[in-house]
């Protein structure tokens, strides 16, 4: 897991192995050593190898695509949960994953938003009102 993960990383960052060795203060030789599986580097160079590729340090360790083909180690704090199918009225299931890591629960209301050139967005209904409310003052309840 760890080397195939840098190996992408690098290669998505397009950067070389001296690029990284420069980075984080190693030799070519060592940051070769951890493609190859040979050693694994302590825990403070793999913290800096994750801030120099914006990933968590659990996901340069241990991140395994769960999807066959998937595009790889997401940056930290983005997710690809998979594919979701529209129903004839336009329902769609969100995937169990997603729903934990943005703790959506049955009942709960969501808002959906569009941009025609960027695509949908949902977000839970609270943070929306929440978010409106910081920019434009509190609503009237009344």
């Amino acid at each position: 897991m760890f080397k195939d993960n840098l190996i992408q990383l690098r290669k998505m960052k397009q950067m070389t192995q001296e690029d990284i060795a420069e980075k984080i203060g190693v030799t070519r030789q060592s940051v070769a050593k951890w493609e190859s599986g040979e050693t694994i580097p302590d825990l403070d160079k793999c913290r800096m190898l994750a801030e120099l590729f914006e990933v968590s340090l659990d996901d340069l360790a241990n991140y395994e695509p769960e999807i066959e083909n998937a595009m790889g180690l997401p940056p930290k704090g983005k997710h690809l949960f998979g594919m979701v199918t529209v129903g004839d009225k336009g329902q769609i299931v969100i995937p169990a994953k997603a729903r934990k890591v943005f703790h959506i629960s049955a009942g709960d209301q969501l808002v959906v938003l569009g941009d025609e050139a960027q695509g949908l967005a949902i977000l839970k209904s609270e943070d929306f009102l929440a978010f409106v409310d910081m920019v434009s003052g509190p609503r009237g309840r009344g």
